[in-house]
């Protein structure tokens, strides 16, 4: 879709963009979705059905490495890639907490270099459609 966009010049507004806080924290000890030590982590039913393959624990890793380089939060970086996107308008962020809110406006003045926005994009492998049933 956002080749589309792209041409229509339509705006994309990339929905859960730090993968329901998956992208936010280093990879829990046991690395299973939902034990991230969050109460949303504790009661999110719907991240397991998301976020249940080995390569999205490489994603958040790969995350945490840019971060700790670069002395920004994870959220930052995943941000900052996001919104070094072409066609992105704005992610919507969901912050239920200031700090979450001063995150993402930092993430505005970090500017990735290339071979960290590789880094974060090789151990990325897409999922399956979901949601639709035959």
């Amino acid at each position: 879709m956002i080749p589309l966009c792209l041409h229509e010049g339509v705006g994309v507004i990339p929905w859960s963009p730090l993968a329901r806080g998956l992208l936010a924290r280093p990879r829990p000890a046991d690395a299973k979705v939902g034990s991230g030590g969050t109460a949303r982590a504790a009661s999110d039913t719907y991240s397991p059905h998301l976020y249940d393959a080995p390569s999205d624990w490489d994603v958040v890793d790969a995350v945490e490495r840019v971060a700790k380089l670069r002395g920004a939060t994870m959220a930052e970086v995943a941000l900052a890639w996001l919104l070094g996107r072409p066609g992105v308008s704005a992610p919507i962020v969901g912050a239920t907490k200031l700090e979450h809110l001063e995150a993402a406006l930092r993430a505005v003045n970090l500017a990735l270099s290339a071979e960290e926005g590789a880094a974060l994009e090789a151990p990325y492998l897409p999922h399956a459609v979901r949601g639709i049933s035959a």
